[in-house]
């Protein structure tokens, strides 16, 4: 275990931020990265053996369990009665930041391309193997992110 608990000191800070813009808030990304360490951890001996990069196998749980909590909470939830407190806005310092919001607005798999290939600054056959997909499909996912968040920008900035 104490090899896991290096691989946690030396990864955290990454993983934390490779969290944050996946999930849009730093909240959801502690939660995230916190839920994929419980499981890395349970078979932290196998994947050592058996992983050549331990950081991109949880990185690659994390974008599988982000896409699953996404998925989970697209479905809507009736109420039989409205809440009597309102929601409480959160204090994001990205809150109003366009391309943030646009950023925000893609689906999980476009937002883990980009923030694979312009935030940790992978190659597309980095990112395919961190993603289980295609080299091709790493390509238009990327192509389909930077079309739609081009629209939203040209649109809110008045071109860019």
């Amino acid at each position: 275990m104490e090899d896991f608990a290096e691989f946690v000191r030396q990864a955290l800070p990454g993983l934390l931020r490779y969290g944050h813009m996946l999930t849009g808030n730093p909240h959801d990304a502690a939660d995230l990265v916190q839920t994929v360490l419980e499981r890395v951890g349970a078979r932290w001996q196998t994947i050592a053996r058996k992983s050549g990069d331990p950081v991109a196998y949880a990185r690659k749980a994390m974008v599988n369990t982000h896409v699953s909590r996404w998925r989970r909470s697209k479905r809507e939830s009736l109420l039989a009665e409205l809440p009597d407190t309102p929601d409480v806005p959160r204090d994001d310092p990205f809150e109003n930041e366009p391309l943030w919001e646009a950023l925000r607005g893609l689906p999980p798999r476009q937002r883990a391309v980009l923030v694979l290939r312009y935030y940790e600054e992978m190659s597309e056959a980095e990112i395919a193997a961190v993603l289980g997909v295609s080299r091709g499909t790493v390509k238009s996912q990327a192509s389909k992110a930077m079309a739609t968040l081009r629209g939203r920008l040209g649109a809110s900035v008045g071109g860019v």
